[in-house]
C-alpha cells in the first residue's frame, strides 16, 4: 500500500512530479471539484514536456477536463508518494488558483468523459474527497492561500453544480 506524506512548499529537484492538481476557488470561496459518477476529485493531471511548467500544466488540464479557465496558480505543496515497492518516491503537486471563466460543459479532450463541476465550501470538499488528514491539510493550505493571496475573506456555504 502506498504511503502519502503532505509537504508544503516546492518540490525538491530530486523528486519526479507525476501529477499537478488544483485546489481551485470561486471568488466567493468555494472549492471546485470534478464529479465522475459518485467520485469527487480535484482537477489536474500529468505534466507534459510542452507545458513549460506546473502552472501551465494545471491551466491546460483544467481547461481540457472541465472547460474552465483559471488564473493566478500558486504552489501549495506536494504529497510525496512511496509505493513501498523499491521504486523511487515521487511527487504529486497541489496548487491553488482562482476561476477566471466558466465555459460550457463538454467532454474531456483526452478521454471523452464529461465530468460534473461542483462548487462546495472547503469543509464539504474535505468530506467529499474522503482523503483524511492529507485532504484536510491540502484544502486548509488552499483556504489559507485564498485568504492571504487571493483576498477571499468569506467562504460561501452553498453547493452548486456549474
Amino acid at each position: 500500500m502506498a504511503k502519502y506524506t503532505w509537504r508544503e512548499g516546492n518540490v525538491p529537484e530530486n523528486l519526479k512530479v507525476t501529477q499537478v492538481y488544483g485546489v481551485i476557488f470561486s471568488r466567493d470561496g468555494r472549492v471546485l471539484l470534478s464529479v465522475d459518477g459518485g467520485k469527487y476529485s480535484f482537477i489536474g493531471g500529468h505534466p507534459e514536456e510542452f507545458d513549460g511548467g506546473m502552472e501551465a500544466t494545471l491551466k491546460r488540464e483544467v481547461l481540457e477536463e472541465v472547460n474552465i479557465e483559471i488564473e493566478n496558480p500558486i504552489m501549495l505543496g506536494y504529497q510525496d508518494v512511496d509505493e513501498e515497492n523499491g521504486l523511487p518516491v515521487y511527487a504529486q503537486v497541489r496548487m491553488a488558483a482562482l476561476i477566471a471563466s466558466v465555459g460550457e460543459i463538454r467532454p474531456d479532450v483526452d478521454n471523452g468523459k464529461t465530468y460534473g463541476r461542483l462548487l462546495v465550501p472547503p469543509a464539504r470538499a474535505i468530506e467529499l474527497l474522503g482523503w483524511g488528514d492529507i485532504g484536510y491539510r491540502q484544502i486548509t493550505a488552499g483556504a489559507e492561500a485564498a485568504k492571504k493571496i487571493f483576498g477571499i475573506d468569506k467562504f460561501s456555504e452553498k453547493e452548486k453544480y456549474i
